[in-house]
Protein backbone atom coordinates (compact mmCIF):
# COMPACT_ATOMS: atom_id res chain seq x y z
CA UNK A 1 0.00 0.00 0.00
CA UNK A 2 1.88 3.90 -1.26
CA UNK A 3 1.93 6.15 1.15
CA UNK A 4 -0.72 8.76 1.89
CA UNK A 5 0.13 12.40 0.55
CA UNK A 6 1.96 14.33 2.78
CA UNK A 7 -0.28 17.69 1.26
CA UNK A 8 -2.34 19.61 3.33
CA UNK A 9 -3.97 18.04 6.42
CA UNK A 10 -7.85 18.01 5.76
CA UNK A 11 -9.04 20.88 7.95
CA UNK A 12 -6.82 23.65 8.65
CA UNK A 13 -6.62 24.77 12.76
CA UNK A 14 -7.21 27.85 13.90
CA UNK A 15 -5.20 27.31 17.11
CA UNK A 16 -3.02 25.55 19.04
CA UNK A 17 -4.63 22.35 19.31
CA UNK A 18 -6.40 21.79 22.63
CA UNK A 19 -6.54 17.75 22.23
CA UNK A 20 -4.44 15.97 20.32
CA UNK A 21 -4.34 11.89 19.00
CA UNK A 22 -1.73 10.72 17.97
CA UNK A 23 -2.52 7.17 15.90
CA UNK A 24 -0.40 4.15 14.41
CA UNK A 25 -1.57 0.62 13.52
CA UNK A 26 -1.30 -1.08 17.39
CA UNK A 27 -0.86 1.48 19.56
CA UNK A 28 2.08 -0.42 21.29
CA UNK A 29 4.93 1.97 19.83
CA UNK A 30 4.78 4.56 17.72
CA UNK A 31 1.90 6.31 18.84
CA UNK A 32 2.43 5.11 22.97
CA UNK A 33 5.68 6.79 22.64
CA UNK A 34 4.60 9.86 21.16
CA UNK A 35 1.70 10.28 23.32
CA UNK A 36 4.55 10.16 26.56
CA UNK A 37 6.84 12.33 25.06
CA UNK A 38 4.02 15.21 23.61
CA UNK A 39 2.88 15.01 27.45
CA UNK A 40 5.94 15.09 28.94
CA UNK A 41 6.67 18.46 26.69
CA UNK A 42 3.57 20.19 26.77
CA UNK A 43 1.06 18.71 29.03
CA UNK A 44 -0.33 21.05 30.97
CA UNK A 45 -1.38 23.03 28.03
CA UNK A 46 -2.49 20.27 25.43
CA UNK A 47 -4.61 17.15 26.12
CA UNK A 48 -2.95 13.98 24.73
CA UNK A 49 -4.00 10.44 23.74
CA UNK A 50 -3.32 7.80 21.46
CA UNK A 51 -5.11 4.60 19.73
CA UNK A 52 -4.22 2.12 17.29
CA UNK A 53 -6.41 0.24 14.15
CA UNK A 54 -5.92 -2.85 16.37
CA UNK A 55 -5.13 -3.45 20.22
CA UNK A 56 -0.97 -4.65 20.10
CA UNK A 57 0.60 -5.81 23.51
CA UNK A 58 2.55 -3.70 25.27
CA UNK A 59 6.67 -3.86 23.94
CA UNK A 60 9.15 -4.20 26.33
CA UNK A 61 11.42 -1.99 23.59
CA UNK A 62 9.31 0.58 23.18
CA UNK A 63 9.15 0.59 27.36
CA UNK A 64 13.20 0.39 27.35
CA UNK A 65 13.50 2.93 24.79
CA UNK A 66 11.41 5.63 26.48
CA UNK A 67 12.82 4.43 29.48
CA UNK A 68 16.30 5.52 28.47
CA UNK A 69 14.78 9.10 28.30
CA UNK A 70 13.00 9.50 31.96
CA UNK A 71 9.39 8.14 30.66
CA UNK A 72 7.75 5.37 31.59
CA UNK A 73 5.00 3.76 29.33
CA UNK A 74 5.20 0.84 30.96
CA UNK A 75 1.82 1.32 32.15
CA UNK A 76 -0.16 1.77 29.04
CA UNK A 77 -2.85 -0.09 27.81
CA UNK A 78 -3.36 -0.08 24.35
CA UNK A 79 -6.25 1.37 22.82
CA UNK A 80 -8.48 1.32 19.53
CA UNK A 81 -10.33 4.30 17.49
CA UNK A 82 -13.57 2.40 18.71
CA UNK A 83 -12.52 3.08 22.32
CA UNK A 84 -12.22 6.96 21.72
CA UNK A 85 -15.74 6.60 19.95
CA UNK A 86 -17.25 9.98 22.33
CA UNK A 87 -13.98 11.57 21.90
CA UNK A 88 -13.47 15.08 20.22
CA UNK A 89 -9.84 16.26 19.18
CA UNK A 90 -8.55 19.45 17.70
CA UNK A 91 -5.61 17.51 15.64
CA UNK A 92 -5.03 13.69 14.79
CA UNK A 93 -1.19 13.15 13.81
CA UNK A 94 -0.98 9.42 12.13
CA UNK A 95 2.18 7.39 11.82
CA UNK A 96 1.41 4.89 10.10
CA UNK A 97 -0.50 4.97 6.66
CA UNK A 98 -3.25 2.07 7.68
CA UNK A 99 -4.09 5.03 10.34
CA UNK A 100 -4.09 8.26 7.99
CA UNK A 101 -6.71 6.36 6.26
CA UNK A 102 -8.68 5.55 9.28
CA UNK A 103 -8.25 8.90 11.02
CA UNK A 104 -9.53 10.73 7.69
CA UNK A 105 -12.83 8.37 8.44
CA UNK A 106 -13.03 9.24 12.37
CA UNK A 107 -12.48 13.01 12.02
CA UNK A 108 -14.86 13.23 9.29
CA UNK A 109 -17.45 14.78 11.74
CA UNK A 110 -15.06 16.63 13.70
CA UNK A 111 -13.61 19.58 13.33
CA UNK A 112 -9.97 18.48 13.34
CA UNK A 113 -7.12 18.41 11.78
CA UNK A 114 -5.36 15.29 10.35
CA UNK A 115 -1.71 15.45 9.49
CA UNK A 116 0.25 12.26 8.33
CA UNK A 117 4.09 12.00 10.05
CA UNK A 118 5.64 8.53 8.01
CA UNK A 119 6.91 7.06 10.99
CA UNK A 120 9.17 3.77 10.63
CA UNK A 121 8.02 0.32 12.86
CA UNK A 122 11.23 -0.46 14.40
CA UNK A 123 9.26 -3.67 15.91
CA UNK A 124 9.72 -4.86 12.20
CA UNK A 125 13.84 -4.98 12.61
CA UNK A 126 15.75 -8.19 13.22
CA UNK A 127 18.99 -8.20 14.73
CA UNK A 128 20.66 -8.34 17.61
CA UNK A 129 19.11 -6.47 21.14
CA UNK A 130 21.26 -3.69 20.37
CA UNK A 131 20.23 -3.39 16.46
CA UNK A 132 16.81 -3.29 17.51
CA UNK A 133 17.02 -0.86 20.57
CA UNK A 134 18.69 1.48 18.36
CA UNK A 135 15.74 1.27 15.49
CA UNK A 136 13.03 1.97 18.76
CA UNK A 137 16.01 5.03 19.98
CA UNK A 138 15.55 6.26 16.30
CA UNK A 139 11.60 6.27 16.34
CA UNK A 140 11.81 7.49 19.61
CA UNK A 141 14.21 10.65 18.49
CA UNK A 142 12.49 11.23 15.17
CA UNK A 143 9.22 11.82 16.71
CA UNK A 144 10.46 13.77 19.73
CA UNK A 145 11.97 16.22 16.79
CA UNK A 146 8.65 16.12 15.07
CA UNK A 147 6.49 16.75 18.21
CA UNK A 148 8.89 19.40 19.41
CA UNK A 149 8.75 21.41 16.25
CA UNK A 150 5.35 21.14 15.24
CA UNK A 151 3.53 21.54 18.29
CA UNK A 152 6.52 25.07 18.82
CA UNK A 153 5.43 26.49 15.84
CA UNK A 154 3.64 29.60 15.62
CA UNK A 155 -0.52 29.54 15.36
CA UNK A 156 -3.24 31.39 13.97
CA UNK A 157 -4.04 34.28 15.83
CA UNK A 158 -1.04 33.30 18.56
CA UNK A 159 2.31 34.38 18.81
Amino acid sequence: MADPPLARPAVKARGRPQSVLFACTLNAVRSPMAEAIARHYFGRGIRFDSAGLKRGEPNGFAIAAMAEIGMDISRHRPKTFEDLADANYDLIVTLSPEAHHHALEFARDLSAEVVYWPTPDPSATQGSRETILDAYRQTRDGVAARIKSYLHRPWDGQG
